[in-house]
């Protein structure tokens, strides 16, 4: 009788995680087609990425990178950044950051494709918004392992199911932040655009969009970030590049292999947080 209280009902559980495995199991039986025309086109997009970067000759890279970093900020970022990017190639992961970085662009370009519009529909919409935040808060604690499940489960294994997995975890940045920065444009602003007859097309492209363009760079960054920290969980499921030698490296234990390949993986992160950083500072709107 006193266990009672101690223990929960068994009879009240609702057993939630098997629904939804079901709910996902149904899925991948009757719109087996739909997943696999996503994956084709994910694959593509990848495939396309990854050769490109592989084909060209590394001097071409580090000089691409110096003038950027020249443009956006000034000559000594660039050679920071170059010296930064060269120390990879000496180390001997070259091939392994330019198949990283293919997956994390291509993740970061479908995180934003989705998130900078859902995040100004958003900002539109108060009633939409009280639905999005409760579900960016559940994708943003949810602990990035589990999404590796369900990408297997539709896409089997390899580099399409590490995208898709890295795409449900990086987006909520963009999403928010883009919401942030169009809330915040000067309503003063507005109401004179509204004043002189433009449109809402109008004063979203010609003045909220350029206003807001600094803290939408920022959700970029953020959303890069992340897609920076699934490269090494992405391995575990079959994707290529620097986040695999660093799971070969916890298998052999071989410390050496795990220092080279996690200092690759810090280094190229640095050089994208500081390049997209400068470009949302050096193109702020002036107020």
């Amino acid at each position: 009788m006193i266990k009672m209280f101690f223990d929960f009902p068994e009879t009240w559980q609702l057993n939630l995680g098997q629904h939804v495995g079901n709910f996902v199991r149904w899925l991948v039986q009757n719109y087996a087609p739909f997943f696999d025309a996503i994956k084709g086109g994910i694959l593509w997009f990848l495939l396309q990425t990854r050769d490109l970067f592989l084909w060209i000759p590394w001097p071409i890279v580090l000089i691409f990178i110096f003038i950027l970093g020249w443009k956006i900020k000034n000559w000594k970022s660039g050679v920071t950044f170059t010296v930064l990017i060269f120390t990879i190639g000496i180390m001997g992961l070259w091939d392994e950051m330019m198949l990283t970085l293919s997956i994390v662009l291509v993740s970061v370009i479908i995180a934003c494709i989705i998130g900078v519009p859902l995040g100004i529909m958003v900002a539109y919409n108060e009633r939409m918004e009280s639905i999005v935040r409760p579900i960016l808060d559940g994708m943003q604690t949810m602990p990035s392992f589990v999404y590796l499940i369900p990408a297997i489960m539709l896409f089997g294994l390899g580099s399409v199911p590490a995208v898709f997995a890295t795409v449900i975890y990086s987006t909520p940045p963009a999403i928010r932040l883009t919401t942030l920065a169009i809330n915040g444009v000067s309503k003063e602003m507005v109401e004179a655009g509204h004043a002189f007859g433009s449109t809402t097309w109008q004063i979203l492209t010609k003045i909220e969009l350029p206003q807001a363009f600094p803290t939408i760079m920022m959700g970029i960054n953020q959303t890069t970030m992340m897609a920076m920290a699934m490269v090494v969980i992405s391995s575990m499921i079959g994707a290529r590049g620097l986040g695999l030698n660093v799971l070969q490296a916890i298998n052999r234990i071989d410390i050496g292999l795990g220092f080279e390949a996690g200092i690759s993986i810090v280094i190229l992160a640095i050089t994208i947080d500081r390049i997209t950083q400068s470009i949302a500072n050096k193109y702020k709107f002036p107020k």
